[in-house]
């Protein structure tokens, strides 16, 4: 496989799929540009080494073709500043403009095609909308690994078209490479912290980490489906009534394989779901008619960070309670703040999922623990065990 540090850029045409979905504010400013700052490594490798980048990438959902909203063309301002080079764009990703413009580019020079999603082929993984992006460039390069996981055109088709020119961009190497210390390399004791609101998203992913990690932390909304499954009282709790067998299982299996497996004891609940509800302490499994957890409790909260402390490779994926309420973001900030502990006393840690990496962002610990995946899904997928068509698409 191709290493973008290895490879001759030198006048070379790089078509470059990056992840510039970003939000923009109603007057097309963007708000959090963390997506574009984090590719700008990888063009500059691009450019440095005599190459010349073709971007492409998606912005939003548009339902039918082009849409002011969705125009790459918002971003070219901030991109430009970024790379200190004049932006080129062209307003069709396909066509005659967009091959004139890319025939024209010389080494140095950048060209964002315009928001690849304006063609139902792109999602559709359409093979001749795939060759046509494929003439733009000599070398296909991803670098978006957060639409790795997805089958898309110009995510896994394309590459099909550069057997022996495709490679990873910085961010996708980066990605694979700490994703796969975690599964296939972590120093003992390797501790999982699983939260957010719902079992349903994380089965398949406590079952691939089971015969990997020494400890599983459980907290947020997850966890009540736990506890009533074992006939606790939740009151109005988020619970999957579906799913309490599968609870059940699966703590039945970790104490098969010898995983210490923590379930809250205590929680924080309230009376109403908001910031200024009435709140107290409870037990777990005896919270009153009419209340709800919305975080761990401090006895929780004590214990998981002396687990968290000990440990040598940690994942992290999910908040412990609702963080965005000050009121109840109390666990969630005491286990990043153990998280960021550990990482300074030698465990490396890695966070992932959109929730998990907000919590880091808000309490200012981005620095302090050992990475942060951009990719909330693609992510997950590839810890549950699945192959990423991104991924395969430049390994095979």
């Amino acid at each position: 496989m191709k290493n973008i540090d290895s490879f001759d850029f030198k006048n070379k045409k790089v078509l470059v799929r990056v992840d510039f979905n970003v939000p923009l504010d109603d007057k097309y400013q963007i708000t959090d540009p963390t997506r574009i700052d984090a590719a700008i490594p990888t063009i500059k490798k691009i450019l440095s080494g005599g190459g010349a980048a073709i971007l492409m990438s998606h912005l939003g959902r548009p339902k039918n073709g082009p849409e002011e909203k969705f125009s790459l063309k918002h971003i070219i301002p901030y991109l430009s500043e970024k790379l200190g080079v004049d932006v080129k764009f062209a307003d069709d990703c396909i066509g005659e403009q967009a091959k004139n413009l890319s025939a024209a580019l010389k080494p140095g020079e950048v060209l964002l095609l315009e928001n690849l999603r304006f063609y139902k082929e792109e999602t559709k993984g359409d093979v001749e909308f795939a060759r046509q992006l494929s003439e733009l460039g000599d070398v296909y390069m991803n670098d978006a690994f957060g639409t790795a996981h997805r089958a898309h055109a110009s995510t896994a088709v394309i590459a099909q078209f550069f057997p022996e020119n495709k490679l990873f961009g910085y961010i996708m190497e980066n990605e694979v490479k700490n994703i796969d210390k975690v599964l296939h390399d972590a120093k003992k004791p390797f501790t999982a912290i699983l939260g957010g609101a719902k079992v349903s998203g994380k089965i398949e992913i406590i079952n691939n980490l089971l015969d990997k990690v020494d400890n599983l932390l459980i907290g947020g909304g997850m966890m009540f489906t736990f506890i009533k499954a074992y006939g606790g009282k939740v009151g109005k709790s988020l619970i999957e009534d579906d799913l309490l067998e599968l609870a059940k299982t699966t703590v039945k299996k970790a104490k098969e394989m010898g995983v210490a497996l923590y379930i809250p004891t205590d929680t924080v609940i309230a009376d109403d779901f908001n910031n200024d509800a009435n709140r107290k302490e409870s037990p777990v499994n005896s919270i009153p008619d009419g209340w709800m957890g919305l975080d761990i409790g401090p006895k929780t909260v004590k214990k998981f960070s002396e687990v968290i402390e000990k440990s040598k490779t940690i994942l992290w994926n999910g908040p412990m309670g609702v963080f965005e309420m000050d009121n109840f973001a109390a666990g969630t900030k005491a286990v990043a703040e153990a998280v960021a502990k550990a990482t300074a006393n030698g465990a490396f840690s890695l966070i992932g999922g959109g929730d998990s990496v907000a919590a880091i962002n808000k309490y200012n610990l981005k620095d302090k623990v050992s990475y942060v995946s951009t990719g909330g899904g693609a992510m997950l997928e590839y810890i549950e065990g699945k192959e990423l068509p991104g991924v395969k698409a430049i390994k095979e």
